[in-house]
């Protein structure tokens, strides 16, 4: 069994305002268009994706093996006819049809339509919410009459079909249609309700972006790392301590320079990525790392953070020993954690403490340091 998503979006929106048609308008610093085909594209049982551009618009999309583009008619049913015309020379069994402006739809649910509609004795299925508030009928602001809500629903997208059953039905069907329920309907399909959500919101009106923005922001993958490291000391007359050269009569031993505080660090963003440790991407059996400066290690793992689509929101480091004093460095400790990581440097603390002369860092025979870092991710 196949499935395709159909993704509506060659409509102008004038309603949503702004300079450019709402599927292209920012939200938390990304585009609506993009919020909806990530949550796709996560999800379970998509094969293939199909999304329906206005001709003005081919050139916002950049090309992704994902996806095949086509282009839209003067309707929202003619452009849903186009994208079911372009699938229908390798049909899929079933079609999920989505307008983009709902872009707060989750991954997790089109999950469920695909499944529901695989198990689903009709041809379609389509979400929805029962109407709970009273409604009125209202000329020139003010209320005319009642009337009765049982049996009414909000219609919501994705709406899912056989394919075969909503094309031929879309072939049939003359003029414009509020959705495809009512297409469906029309050629005789029996569709069943399932639950929508309240958080899939269509984007309409202005005030909408507030509101997707509230939604989005709540849906967020946050991760936590902590990193250890020890280093003992041999001849020096300077540790590298979270990138500063910090005096000292002694140095740190290691493979690299042995910055305990950047490898401790390095090693929580590598753990909250679930990717292991330094050794792992820089093993110490690699003569190219002798004597490294360890903001490389760092920067590597910042990238991969960044690659993952994670941000940093913080990180906290404490450096364990008696000496060398580390409270007259910190600033610039983390005014360097900063330029390494692009963290402001009031997100980032960098503190000491001693073991109270137990243990070998209370006997000076080396440093340990303790990094904590949270992670978060935006997600669809």
């Amino acid at each position: 069994m196949t499935t395709a998503a159909l993704i509506v979006a060659a409509g102008r929106g004038t309603r949503a305002g702004g300079d450019s048609p709402k599927q292209w308008q920012p939200l938390l610093g990304r585009r609506v268009i993009d919020w909806t085909l990530d949550a796709f594209h996560a999800a379970q049982g998509i094969d293939r994706i199909v999304v329906v551009l206005h001709p003005d618009d081919l050139h916002h999309l950049a090309p992704d093996p994902r996806i095949f583009i086509t282009t839209g008619g003067d309707t929202r049913t003619q452009s849903v006819r186009n994208g079911l015309e372009a699938l229908a020379s390798n049909p899929p069994d079933y079609v999920l049809i989505h307008d983009v402006a709902r872009c707060c739809t989750k991954a997790a649910y089109i999950t469920y339509m695909v499944d529901t509609l695989r198990h689903s004795e009709t041809p379609g299925l389509a979400p929805a919410l029962a109407i709970t508030d009273a409604l009125w009928t209202g000329a020139d602001g003010y209320v005319t009459g009642t009337r009765d809500r049982t049996g009414l629903y909000r219609a919501q997208t994705p709406q899912a079909f056989e394919f075969t059953a909503i094309l031929d039905a879309h072939r049939t069907y003359d003029g414009d249609a509020a959705d495809d329920v009512a297409v469906a309907r029309a050629a005789g399909l029996k569709v069943a309700i399932v639950a929508g959500h309240e958080d899939n919101l269509k984007i309409t009106h202005p005030h909408d972006f507030a509101r997707a923005e509230k939604i989005l922001g709540n849906q967020m993958d946050i991760r936590v790392g902590s990193g250890f490291d020890v280093h003992r000391f041999g001849p020096g007359d300077h540790c590298m301590l979270c990138g500063v050269p910090v005096p000292h009569d002694r140095g740190l031993q290691g493979h690299s320079d042995a910055d305990v505080g950047l490898h401790a660090l390095t090693d929580a963003i590598y753990g909250g990525l679930a990717q292991g440790d330094i050794g792992r991407h820089f093993p110490p059996s690699d003569p190219q790392w002798k004597g490294a400066e360890s903001h490389i290690f760092l920067r590597h793992a910042v990238a991969l953070a960044d690659e993952c689509g994670f941000k940093i929101n913080n990180i906290d480091v404490t450096l364990v020993c008696e000496h060398p004093k580390i409270t007259p460095h910190a600033t610039a400790m983390q005014a360097t954690l900063s330029e390494i990581t692009g963290v402001a440097s009031d997100r980032i603390s960098v503190k000491a403490t001693t073991s109270e002369r137990l243990g070998f860092t209370g006997r000076e025979e080396g440093i340990a340091a303790q990094a904590v870092v949270t992670l978060v991710k935006t997600c669809a």
